[in-house]
């Protein structure tokens, strides 16, 4: 995640709390457990070949334990449970796996969003998984191993005649709901100059402080779309609101972005993290966390250590 997507971020998680009374339920949205018994959380048993890779000298925060910072703030990255105190969601079932993988017990640190270079930087962390994206400016001072596209999403009322958004003459003329200062909001500005400049209808981006009101504009057909943040978009599908996905972008538009386990630059501790999520990937348990939040959408093929970032704005 950017600093310039957490105004659309927050407001969009608290969004998914709001819109239920307004949208009514979709026939076909899946649940998802937001109870403190994860039992059904995927697990592995520790794989020696990732143990392997991590450095005889590392020094982890308490012997035996992976120490992960996570910033509890938006479902179905991470929030907390009914209880208020367990901490669930896709992230923490990764960090779960990774810790698994690398023969190590989990423990979570609630860490708010800004804080958490500090966390990793002082050591009070060994590792940070966030919702992160990776940038040229934060691998100068971190290490990053990826598991997730950074992803944007179009949504739509459940029956809009709208089949799909891909590009920017999709939105040609549209009435679009966008996230006032975001990545998102620089997307659709672009995406409009190009249309304009191949004479085409520009588009109508609206912002609307009430999160509730966004969804109204959308099922009272004042609004055609809305383009903010995948996760938490899919969230709100599979608890029944009437949206559905037509089109996703990645964060970083025009470039690739992915999220990734952030640790110590030169630390040691990417290069098993990277091997432990690649393994998950060839295992699958990678892919039922992802199903089991409705994120498959971000899947990524191959975990890399510190691949090419956003570059510097």
């Amino acid at each position: 995640m950017n600093r310039r997507r957490g105004i659309g971020l927050a407001l969009s998680g608290a969004f998914a709390f709001v819109v239920m009374g307004v949208t009514g339920i979709a026939q076909s949205a899946p649940s998802l457990n937001l109870s403190p018994d994860q039992h059904d959380r995927p697990r592995v048993t520790p794989d020696a070949a990732a143990t392997k890779l991590i450095p005889e000298n590392f020094r982890f925060v308490e012997k035996g334990v992976l120490t992960v910072g996570i910033s509890v703030s938006v479902p179905p990255i991470s929030v907390y449970a009914m209880d208020a105190k367990t901490i669930v969601g896709a992230d923490p079932d990764l960090a779960q796996l990774v810790a698994d993988e690398l023969g190590l017990t989990l423990k979570l640190v609630p860490l708010a969003w800004a804080d958490w270079p500090l966390a990793v930087a002082s050591g009070k962390v060994d590792a940070v998984l966030s919702n992160v994206t990776v940038t040229e400016a934060r691998k100068q001072k971190f290490d990053f191993s990826t598991y997730r596209r950074d992803v944007l999403g179009f949504y739509v009322e459940q029956n809009s005649a709208i089949k799909q958004i891909r590009e920017p003459k999709d939105i040609a003329g549209l009435r679009v709901i966008g996230d006032s200062g975001t990545n998102q909001e620089k997307i659709l500005l672009a995406w409009d100059k190009d249309n304009v400049a191949h004479g085409l209808k520009p588009i109508h981006v609206l912002y609307y402080e009430d999160p509730s009101v966004r969804t109204l504009a959308l099922a009272s057909g004042r609004a055609d779309a809305i383009f903010s943040v995948n996760a938490v978009l899919a969230y709100q599908v599979s608890q029944g609101v009437k949206i559905r996905q037509v089109g996703t972008v990645s964060g970083g538009w025009p470039h690739t972005a992915e999220v990734a386990v952030t640790t110590r630059k030169d630390g040691g501790l990417a290069a098993p993290i990277t091997y432990a999520i690649n393994d998950l990937i060839q295992n699958g348990k990678y892919r039922q966390v992802l199903s089991r939040w409705n994120l498959e959408s971000e899947a990524i093929t191959k975990a890399s250590t510190n691949p090419p970032g956003l570059p510097d704005l």
